[in-house]
């Protein structure tokens, strides 16, 4: 089975962005170096603490900091831009670093809707044009006869990829043909309907003759199992605490997470998302894993490790990686 990562550059306080990007750049070498298909970054606004805002201009540094895995983005939010820009971009990044780049779309903004009407350059967010805006980039990459032409010309193998968690994701891959990125780790309730819905409709593209399903999914795995719980207790109440609005930016450390006293809302939140991730030792992880990959029939899985320490988050891919080798 295919691993790849995605790596949210994720600072533990606002003050220490630098340092998670920093981190992001160093993973994305230790990833190579232990095999991993592709590294993807994701897009994110208005968060002090997250620090991947433009996924493109990380990829232009994580591609000078390696030299043969795959670079990608998971993904572009396509509203927010007009297609032929975003065409011109990744038509730049695929001739910078031939052969290594992923251009993965998304339809969510990424930020709330007061960010995501400031990013539009009209004031009006275009969510509901998003299948046209994936046909026009479509056409913008692989149209010969496009016009204007994109400027550098795109490698004809730069391959266009649809994020999702949603019937109208799945689908939408199909019917123009595309690899599909199911984002399980945001939607851990998207059940084996969806891929199975995907495979049903697809109809061949231009690069892509068979259905291909990619599984990004939550990763925790550790030397022990209590160490890997622990580490994922410590993401859920960051992430819980961020959704709830409790969060000042700042993420509790593992020690402040153990000692945390967890009420039932927490728990509930905890509960909703364990049956979609992996958790505990390499021999743990690896069953974990496989088991949702074959419901989900992917072909890939793309691990999604949120944790606190850099360290950890490092001995969590070389862990993973070594289990499937």
């Amino acid at each position: 089975m295919k691993l790849s990562v995605l790596d949210q550059s994720l600072a533990r306080s606002p003050d220490e962005v630098p340092e998670a990007l920093q981190e992001t750049l160093r993973m994305a070498q230790w990833c190579e170096q232990l095999g991993y298909e592709r590294f993807w970054v994701s897009e994110h606004h208005a968060f002090p603490a997250v620090a991947g805002s433009a996924p493109e201009v990380l990829i232009a540094a994580l591609g000078a900091a390696t030299k043969r895995i795959r670079l990608g983005s998971g993904g572009i939010m396509l509203p927010h831009y007009s297609a032929y820009k975003v065409a011109e971009v990744f038509s730049l990044l695929a001739n910078l670093y031939p052969g290594r780049i992923d251009l993965g779309v998304g339809r969510a903004p990424g930020a709330d809707m007061s960010t995501a009407v400031a990013l539009a350059t009209d004031g009006r967010p275009k969510f509901a044009r998003f299948p046209e805006l994936v046909a026009e980039l479509s056409h913008y990459l692989w149209d010969e006869g496009a016009i204007p032409v994109v400027s550098p010309a795109p490698p004809h193998d730069l391959p266009l990829w649809m994020l999702g968690s949603s019937p109208d994701s799945a689908v939408l891959a199909a019917e123009r043909g595309l690899p599909y990125a199911l984002g399980l780790f945001i939607n851990p309730q998207a059940d084996n309907r969806l891929t199975a819905l995907y495979r049903q409709r697809f109809q061949p593209g231009l690069l892509q003759q068979q259905p291909y399903v990619l599984l990004a999914m939550s990763v925790f795995c550790a030397d022990s199992e209590a160490q890997a719980r622990a580490l994922q207790l410590t993401h859920d109440l960051n992430l819980y605490r961020f959704f709830t609005g409790q969060s000042d930016g700042s993420a509790l450390t593992p020690q402040q997470a153990l000692a945390y006293s967890l009420g039932p809302q927490e728990r509930a939140f905890i509960a909703s998302r364990d049956s979609s991730r992996a958790v505990g030792t390499p021999a743990q992880v690896r069953e974990q894993v496989r088991r949702l990959a074959e419901a989900h029939q992917a072909d890939e899985v793309m691990a999604v490790t949120n944790m606190y320490y850099y360290e950890d988050r490092k001995r969590s891919f070389e862990l993973l990686k070594h289990a499937f080798d």
